[in-house]
C-alpha cells in the first residue's frame, strides 16, 4: 500500500508517495512518467488525511529547498529499480547542492566503480529520467557534457527554475 498526498511548490503542483519502507516517489505532476507505475494498474494507493511521517519530512525538506536552503538532511528513501538504476541514483545523491555534472562524468563514475573500461552515457541518461525522487535525488543537476540543458522528466524549464533557485554554478564540476 502507499501513501500519496500533494504539494504546491513555486513550480507546480507535485505529487508525493510512500510506503513502509520510505519515499518512493516525488514527481511534477504532469511530468514524463508520473507516478513511476503507482498510480496506474492493481498498486493499492490512498491518499490520507494525516500524512506519515516521511511524507512529512518531504515536505519539511521541499519547504527548506524551495525557500532557497540546502537541507541538511534527507527523507528516508525506497528506491525501487535495477542494480544500474540504483547504482546512477546513488551518484545522483553526491551531487552537491548548486553544483552540476555531466551523464559523461556518471557513465565514467560508474565504469570507475566497477572496475569496467567505459559506461555508456546514454544507458545513464536512462537511468536518470527514470529517477523517481526527483529533485531530492537531484537529477537536474545533470547537464549534457557541452554543458546543455539537456533533458529533465519534468521539463527542461524547471530544471532551468531549480538551478537557479540553487545559484548553480554552471560549468562542469564533476561528481
Amino acid at each position: 500500500m502507499y501513501d500519496i498526498c500533494h504539494y504546491d511548490s513555486p513550480l507546480g503542483g507535485i505529487t508525493l508517495a510512500c510506503d513502509e519502507k520510505g519515499l518512493t516517489g516525488l514527481w511534477f505532476d504532469g511530468q514524463k512518467y508520473f507516478g513511476g507505475g503507482i498510480l496506474k494498474g492493481d498498486m493499492k494507493y490512498k491518499y490520507s488525511k494525516e500524512n506519515p511521517p516521511v511524507l512529512e519530512q518531504t515536505k519539511k525538506w521541499l519547504d527548506l529547498y524551495f525557500d532557497g536552503q540546502a537541507p541538511d538532511f534527507t527523507p528516508t528513501l525506497h528506491l525501487t529499480g535495477s542494480e544500474f538504476r540504483h547504482s546512477v541514483w546513488e551518484i545522483l545523491l553526491e551531487i552537491p547542492y548548486g553544483r552540476t555534472t555531466t551523464y559523461k562524468e556518471i557513465a565514467r563514475e560508474i565504469a570507475s566503480r566497477r572496475g569496467i573500461e567505459s559506461m555508456s552515457a546514454q544507458a545513464v541518461g536512462g537511468a536518470v529520467g527514470h529517477n523517481p525522487v526527483s529533485i531530492i535525488v537531484p537529477c537536474h543537476r545533470v547537464l549534457g557534457t557541452d554543458g546543455s540543458m539537456t533533458g529533465y522528466a519534468g521539463g527542461v524549464d524547471k530544471k532551468i527554475r531549480l538551478l537557479t533557485l540553487e545559484k548553480a554554478d554552471l560549468t562542469i564540476s564533476g561528481i
